[in-house]
């Protein structure tokens, strides 16, 4: 039974419990907040820290944080539960909001890509394709060898386009083609051309996997950083419960849903697609196990996608060290929409429903079915609150953490 407010005008929601002879009585909160990922706790820390509003935080799963949760695995090392979690934005305003609850570890993520027997620099770059080849190609060079090999088309509609029209068919084979049939479950030609668009290519020798302004890590952990978000006055937190489940106990004047839109709806048009991921943990009795942060595998010979090995991304010093491999599946926990026409087409069904629901605002990646990175679905949340309360978000100076050069 879904939970939803209907009242349009301020006043809270009675969804008072009616058992035979019994009537409990309901709590009252402002805002029942679903999901306590990225969208869900940053509206409910805004909405209690800044304007004052009292919010039921809730999450099916029995931890804060969404997929960004992190915590230490067996061997004392601190991994990331749903695989690898790296931030990086370009909007100063997220970076400013989020450094009011963590300091930062300076992080720029670097990514190799197992290939005919070596390991070479992805995105492709410079020295990607001087070693893949045994070349001296200079900057210009490059520039001029993708331009001879490129199958450009009047207009690159699926994800095979754009990688053929910017560096040919040999570069196409080796790096994207298995690993996104892996990835997606689906032929880069039946892909929407963002997916690979994602991924640039270089004609220097740049090997940061990101540009961005601002690239660094929680200090001590997304984990930790969500806790001091959300365990603050006027916000409650109730884990491990669905939120259908409060049906009759709460009484509220809006709901925040971040869950899948499809599912609140009942999945009346139909489920809205997604890929999903599977995770092998497996700990090394030795300090480093590999010679980058993460290891793609573009070959469909194997079944992951890629390898992660924590430390690096954590700067943790530890005697042993934690890899993770994804195996990426059809069925499981919903992790990415996949970007085909037909599937946005009855996404936009599903919104024009959440348009027409009063008192739900649906928020973040699978709320509202997009292929959002971290401080995408922050700035979005932002947004929301702005609109909610009618005014632009300001974060104080006083409540900043230390800079990226102090939180070495």
């Amino acid at each position: 039974m879904q939970v939803t407010s209907r009242s349009g005008n301020g006043r809270y929601s009675d969804h008072a419990a009616k058992a035979p002879g019994v009537r409990r009585p309901a709590r009252t909160v402002d805002y029942l907040v679903v999901g306590a990922g990225f969208a869900g706790s940053v509206i409910a820390e805004r909405l209690a820290s800044q304007a004052g509003q009292s919010v039921l935080l809730v999450d099916r799963r029995p931890h804060l944080g969404g997929n960004a949760y992190d915590h230490y695995d067996e061997a004392g090392i601190l991994v990331h539960k749903y695989g690898p979690h790296i931030f990086h934005t370009n909007s100063e305003r997220v970076f400013r909001y989020l450094s009011a609850f963590t300091a930062w570890r300076p992080y720029e993520h670097r990514v190799k890509a197992w290939v005919d027997g070596q390991l070479l620099p992805i995105p492709i770059n410079l020295d990607t394709v001087n070693q893949l080849y045994g070349l001296q190609l200079t900057s210009d060079e490059l520039a001029l060898f993708f331009a001879e090999r490129a199958e450009p088309v009047e207009r690159a509609r699926t994800s095979e386009d754009v990688v053929l029209g910017t560096v040919g068919r040999d570069l196409y084979e080796k790096f994207f083609r298995g690993y996104t049939r892996k990835q997606w479950g689906l032929d880069p030609s039946e892909l929407d051309a963002s997916v690979t668009a994602r991924v640039p290519t270089r004609t220097s020798r740049d090997d940061r996997y990101f540009t961005d302004t601002f690239q660094a890590m929680p200090l001590h952990g997304y984990t930790r950083m969500f806790d001091r978000m959300v365990r603050r006055p006027g916000i409650e937190i109730l884990l491990g419960t669905d939120y259908r489940e409060l049906d009759g106990l709460v009484r509220y004047r809006k709901l925040i849903y971040t869950g899948p839109i499809d599912e609140y709806f009942d999945c009346c048009y139909g489920k809205l697609p997604y890929r999903s991921l599977r995770f092998e943990f497996e700990t090394h009795d030795r300090p480093v196990f590999q010679e980058a942060p993460v290891v793609n595998f573009p070959s469909e010979q194997e079944p992951y996608t890629r390898t992660t090995e924590f430390k690096f991304l954590t700067g943790q010093e530890h005697a042993k060290t934690t890899v993770v491999s994804e195996i990426p599946s059809a069925e499981g926990d919903p992790y990415y929409p996949i970007p085909r026409p037909e599937n946005a087409q009855l996404y936009r069904r599903y919104k024009a429903l959440a348009e027409e629901t009063e008192d739900v605002e649906f928020v973040g990646r699978l709320a509202t079915y997009k292929y959002y990175n971290m401080d995408q679905v922050v700035g979005q949340a932002l947004a929301v609150f702005d609109r909610i309360v009618g005014r632009r978000e300001r974060v104080a100076p006083e409540v900043l953490a230390p800079s990226l050069a102090q939180a070495r």
